[in-house]
């Protein structure tokens, strides 16, 4: 479903004095043919503004635009109920991370085989699956970073299941590093902060493992003062690679904050209105697995 944002010129007087104007201010909308009062209702909505005299939209266009999260545009104007995939497929060979190995998939029990234990026609296939945990899209718990934190068997199941999900538009910045006031007006707490970077489309490439996007410590350090629930980015780390002492994954993990990295189609989700699940098998030992990903939007 395409998506709308008005591009308005705007003037708005206050009951008790004052006022204040945008030029080309974007506002995200739930289609593109309301009224301008109706539009004028959204911006005060977004601004956050009180004692309202007067708004005056001098100019008002409409473009197909992704929203960016506008407040007051939620995913209630999303008519039906509907699953969206989050993940990458997983197949034999392929790289996840540069340096890691990649999966290695075969028959356990091959149909042939089954049918000359069974008779005729009677076919089964059993798989078989040799991969390190960080294959492909996967879920960080605090046992990847910490001896003593939660892994995969202890964390609890609705720290990556059944959040409240947001979407934070991070495509074409020109720059890598996500910063604190890039996030700082959205409402985080126990949700799941996606983060769309765009950066899935070099996924299989050797584009992606290279000056990818990343969190900042500001950033990190901003999340998790105000609860996230979880955080997720569709690129190869959430930290930058070339850092190594990783501050996005340790002060996360630190705060039990589960980490989704390589997620993808973050561009079919609206900014919010949808729940997040990328839950993983209990494994006692691990800190990290693969996941199915995805967003359920609707009722």
């Amino acid at each position: 479903m395409a998506q709308h944002r008005a591009v308005v010129d705007f003037r708005i007087s206050f009951t008790n004095g004052g006022s204040i104007q945008g030029e080309g201010f974007r506002l995200d909308v739930p289609r593109p043919d309301l009224a301008a009062d109706e539009v004028g209702t959204l911006l005060v909505r977004h601004l956050g503004l009180l004692m309202v005299r007067e708004i005056e939209l001098r100019e008002l266009d409409f473009v197909a635009e992704a929203h960016r999260g506008s407040r007051g545009i939620d995913g209630a104007t999303v008519p039906a109920r509907r699953l969206v995939d989050l993940s990458h497929p997983i197949s034999d060979g392929m790289m996840t991370y540069p340096g890691l190995p990649g999966p290695e998939i075969s028959d356990h029990l091959t149909r042939e085989t089954a049918e000359a234990n069974y008779g005729p026609g009677v076919t089964f296939q059993i798989g078989r699956i040799s991969m390190v945990a960080n294959t492909g899209t996967h879920v960080d718990t605090p046992f990847h970073r910490f001896a003593d934190g939660a892994d995969l068997a202890r964390v609890d199941l609705d720290r990556h299941a059944d959040l409240d999900g947001v979407v934070v538009r991070l495509t074409d910045r020109g720059r890598r590093a996500i910063e604190r006031d890039e996030l700082a007006a959205l409402d985080v707490g126990g949700r799941a902060v996606l983060l769309h970077t765009g950066w899935d489309r070099h996924w299989r490439t050797d584009s992606y493992g290279v000056d990818a996007p990343f969190l900042t410590a500001g950033a990190t350090e901003w999340l998790v003062e105000q609860g996230a629930g979880l955080v997720g980015i569709d690129s190869v780390n959430i930290d930058d690679m070339g850092d190594k002492t990783r501050p996005a994954h340790t002060g996360l993990l630190a705060a039990g904050v589960p980490i989704v990295e390589h997620l993808c189609g973050l561009d079919q989700l609206p900014p919010s209105g949808f729940r997040f699940q990328a839950a993983a098998p209990a494994v006692e030992g691990f800190g990290t697995f693969t996941v199915r990903a995805y967003a359920v939007i609707g009722n």
